[in-house]
């Protein structure tokens, strides 16, 4: 599932192709991606408008123009896809922008779990992400761990809960708590102020290592590159790692890094 380094990825990808360009026309080949609006509304709303510079809020992605503004969800398979216009459609390929200066942007999704939103003004915006807590990229330390402290559940659950702080997912909360050396079934109001801070710290760094690569990189170096292997061992110890099940969410941990307590 496309976390915060993803939507960063997507980002870039809208900026490099799209920014400054006029959207000359928007080809709906599947409306079951659009949200609150249907294909006529969104190519009267958007046709003609010129993209300006898109901005990320957790896993959301806000394509300002100089008119609405196009919110993009990429749930667990979208992505997009920077082109020109007569390159091969692909069979999940859903909307289509032929943009001035022989680009096209394309939003793919196979699962067709979010989508696209159109936001006619801020109060729309707000209306779409006022339950998102803050970025998990530029909270600050004192309301990140103020926002730990008042929660009553697992440290995981409480990472992965995007009214508390938006962006994280199930490999990042995963990869954050092991760096810190805190199990996943921590209560978060429990932690002292050192573990808050160390929390912080490795979720700071996390993210600052996994932005440039789009992805939270499966590298040897990271719990992330072996969650997957038929017998995986932390990269750290060598210790057998740990499988369970946190709110649905497949959860992993080094049993010796991450003591209990």
């Amino acid at each position: 599932m496309p976390e915060l380094p993803d939507v960063e990825g997507f980002r870039a990808v809208l900026a490099s192709c799209a920014q400054g360009r006029v959207i000359r026309r928007i080809d709906v080949r599947d409306a079951g991606v659009l949200h609150g609006v249907g294909a006529r509304g969104l190519r009267d709303a958007l046709e003609g408008r010129r993209f300006g510079a898109p901005e990320r809020h957790g896993k959301w992605l806000l394509a300002r123009t100089d008119g609405p503004t196009l919110v993009l969800h990429f749930g667990m398979t979208g992505r997009l896809v920077c082109g020109r216009p007569g390159d091969a459609v692909e069979a999940h390929d859903r909307v289509l922008f032929t943009l001035s200066g022989g680009r096209q942007l394309c939003f793919r999704d196979q699962r067709k779990l979010q989508g696209l939103w159109l936001a006619h003004d801020d109060r729309g915006i707000d209306r779409l992400l006022g339950r998102q807590g803050p970025d998990a990229l530029a909270v600050e330390r004192a309301e990140f761990e103020a926002l730990l402290s008042a929660r009553r559940g697992h440290l995981k659950t409480a990472l992965t809960d995007q009214s508390v702080l938006a962006g994280l997912g199930n490999l990042l909360a995963d990869e954050i708590l092991w760096r810190a050396r805190l199990r996943p079934d921590r209560r978060a109001r429990d932690l002292t102020e050192a573990d808050r801070r160390r929390l912080y710290g490795r979720m700071r760094s996390t993210l600052r290592a996994a932005v440039p690569a789009g992805c939270v990189p499966p590298r040897d170096s990271w719990l992330t590159g072996h969650r997957d292997d038929p017998d995986p061992r932390c990269p750290r110890c060598g210790t057998g790692l740990r499988r369970t099940r946190m709110a649905g969410r497949g959860t992993v941990w080094c049993p010796r890094c991450q003591p209990e307590g």
